[in-house]
Parts: structure tokens; sequence; C-alpha cells
């Protein structure tokens, strides 16, 4: 089941094309400010939290796909304000500390190389 680069790229352009759309037809999406989808958003979290205590596969996928449309939506309004866009985000996690920690913490348990063996006379 597992997706290409390519697909999982065109999955995730194909909902920033869909967030952009809502945000310039639709009356409730266009409405919404920070405030106003913070309970919401926080409703998806404890639903995904539940789904995962459940561990009901298909249900953390759907409350994985909610809480993604958030943060593409809070990403699409602060954009709209001139703040940062999705683009951001990724890139801020991408270079956090959180990776570096990651990266060293993974590299620390990597065996150190071995000496090479000579083969033979020398």
């Amino acid at each position: 089941m597992a997706h290409t680069r390519e697909e999982q790229l065109e999955a995730f352009s194909r909902l920033l094309d869909v967030m952009n759309e809502l945000r310039e037809k639709c009356p409730w999406d266009r409405k919404q400010t920070f405030r106003s989808l913070r309970s919401n958003t926080i409703e998806e979290t404890f639903e995904l939290a539940d789904a995962i205590q459940r561990e009901d596969m298909m249900n953390i996928k759907k409350e994985l796909g909610d809480v993604l449309l958030h943060i593409v939506f809070y990403s699409k309004m602060a954009d709209e304000r001139g703040e940062f866009d999705i683009a951001d985000v990724c890139n801020a996690y991408a270079t956090s500390s959180y990776i570096v920690i990651h990266t060293s913490t993974a590299m620390s348990r990597q065996r150190p190389p071995r000496p090479s063996r000579k083969i033979g006379n020398s």
C-alpha cells in the first residue's frame, strides 16, 4: 500500500488545492479564524488520540487527515496575513533541534566502523 514519493507529493498538492478552493469559495471556510478553529482542532486531536488508543487504523487514518487539514488551514490563514505558509511549517520542523536531537541519537546508536582486515600476507 506504500505510495511513491511522487504520489505522496501529488496527494499533498491536491490537499493544498482543496484548501485554496475552500478558502475562496466556501463561506464557512472563508470566515474561519485561528480562534474560531481552535475548539474544532482540539476535538479532532482528541478523536485521533481515541482512535490511537483503540488501535483503530481506519479511524487513525481519517483523524490524521482531519488534523492535517487543520495544519494546512492554519498555514493558509497565516499566509493570507503574510506571516508564514505550509512550506515554512515543514521547513521549521526539518531544521528544528528536534531533528538534530534525533539525528545525533540515531548516530550514537550506530556501531563504530570496524577496522579493515588485511587478507593474505602483510
